[in-house]
């Protein structure tokens, strides 16, 4: 998959920049120290957990960044299942360049590929229903694109980048605003000079009816729906309200969303789920980088 529209190389840039500076910043001392600027290394990937790998183009970029003589080539591609032991991909180059870029390099991948397997499995418990994984906007600052990014590559969807790309009506909007209808009306004002598309958060019948019989938003977030319960999740609310709307607006559940719980919400008919889990509470993918050198 190609990188999405959001990560741009300036973000990718921006990125890789910070990350050096706070690990290597003036050198990396003890490299610079114990190895002559002619050494080698050649080194290679390997996978120690069950995942889904994503963030190779983005381990390119940290080493292109430190030399570009540094070379990659793959034998896994992004979004594709590794095992214990899987040889993901070669390096090859200056052995500085190569030792400096490697926690960085790894710490990006290794993310990366938790929230991947992480969204890989949402997906798959889903499988069938119809619903959409999505992520949300509880990622780390500095880093939102590429978990995004690697939700996608895990083959979930994005919700809004951030706060501009969409329009969101939440319970704090509403207090704002005054009432859930006045948020609407004056979204909708706004929405008319740029064409984003609305949503509304709704934590109850009542208010899911309000948003009925007002009409304008296109997805309306059913927040809580699902209700927890000792041994499962309580779907019947969600069910009602996703058979309330009819199809006149896109559906989403949020709230109470993990895996044991994910194919139940499915079940109701809902078009999207989404899980902050995806990526404030990411697993990383275990992953070495084994190295051997020499001097040219």
């Amino acid at each position: 998959m190609k990188r999405p529209p959001y990560v741009t190389e300036a973000d990718l840039a921006r990125i890789i920049r910070d990350g050096l500076s706070e690990d290597v910043l003036t050198g990396d001392v003890t490299t610079r120290a114990t190895v002559l600027p002619s050494t080698t290394a050649e080194g290679r990937f390997i996978a120690k957990d069950t995942g889904t790998i994503a963030g190779l183009a983005v381990v390119e970029a940290v080493f292109s960044a430190l030399d570009p003589s540094v070379s990659i080539t793959w034998t896994a591609t992004d979004g594709q299942p590794v095992v214990p032991g899987m040889d993901i991909g070669r390096i090859a180059g200056p052995a500085i360049a190569v030792l400096e870029g490697e926690r960085l390099a790894l710490n990006l991948l290794q993310r990366m590929s938790g929230i991947a397997t992480a969204t890989a499995a949402m997906v798959r418990a889903v499988h069938g229903t119809g619903a959409t994984i999505l992520d949300t906007r509880k990622t780390v600052p500095g880093l939102r694109v590429l978990d995004k990014w690697a939700v996608r590559l895990g083959g979930g969807d994005n919700h809004r980048v951030g706060l501009h790309d969409m329009f969101l009506i939440k319970e704090n909007h509403i207090a704002a605003a005054g009432s859930l209808e006045a948020a609407l009306d004056r979204v909708g004002a706004a929405a008319a000079q740029n064409a984003l598309r609305i949503e509304i958060e709704v934590a109850s019948m009542d208010e899911l009816e309000r948003v009925l019989a007002h009409g304008g938003a296109h997805r309306v977030m059913l927040d809580n729906f699902a209700r927890r319960t000792r041994s499962s999740v309580d779907t019947t609310l969600l069910r009602e309200a996703v058979q309330r709307v009819g199809g006149r607006m896109e559906t989403e559940a949020s709230g109470n969303v993990d895996l044991d719980t994910v194919r139940a919400i499915a079940e109701t008919g809902v078009d999207f789920i989404s899980s902050g889990a995806l990526t404030h509470s990411v697993r990383a993918l275990d992953i070495s980088l084994l190295l051997k050198t020499g001097t040219s």
